[in-house]
């Protein structure tokens, strides 16, 4: 049924895949799927922000992203599990739609918490990308 599954996790947030990567993991196990882990490095917002940012500093993030993110599927997938990674830079959600489209995945896998009242206004990542994907979305509530 799925050949394609993304998890998009937030390094700096356990909340983002402690249920959420077991849940993509059996999932891929059972239909022999490609597991597919993201993770955002957000944009400045503002274009001004970044100009008081090194030259290089973009490169430099992605960079670690990318070190910190190898680093997180050697300590929490299976031994012998395989996996593409993926390190995107800009908006959460649209990057994660971006690359759901990328990779044609079947599943977005995504964790998520207990929403504030702030959410319920501006909505959280998980429910923009429930709202705008054009394919299957699993949320795994922590």
């Amino acid at each position: 049924m799925y050949k394609e599954i993304l998890l998009p996790i937030d390094l700096n947030h356990e909340s983002s895949w402690r249920k959420a990567l077991p849940c993509a993991l059996e999932l891929a196990r059972a239909f022999g799927a490609r597991l597919h882990v993201m993770t955002v490095v957000p944009d400045f917002g503002m274009s001004i922000v970044g100009s008081y940012f090194p030259k290089d500093y973009e490169k430099k993030a992605l960079e670690a992203a990318s070190a910190a993110l190898h680093d997180f599927t050697k300590k929490h997938l299976p031994k012998g599990a395989s996996c593409q990674h993926i390190v995107s830079h800009g908006t959460v959600y649209e990057e994660v739609l971006g690359a759901a489209r990328t990779i044609k995945a079947d599943l977005i896998v995504m964790g998520s918490h207990r929403p504030e009242l702030k959410d319920y206004l501006l909505g959280p990542n998980a429910a923009r990308v429930v709202r705008h994907a054009d394919r299957s979305v699993m949320v795994v509530r922590d």
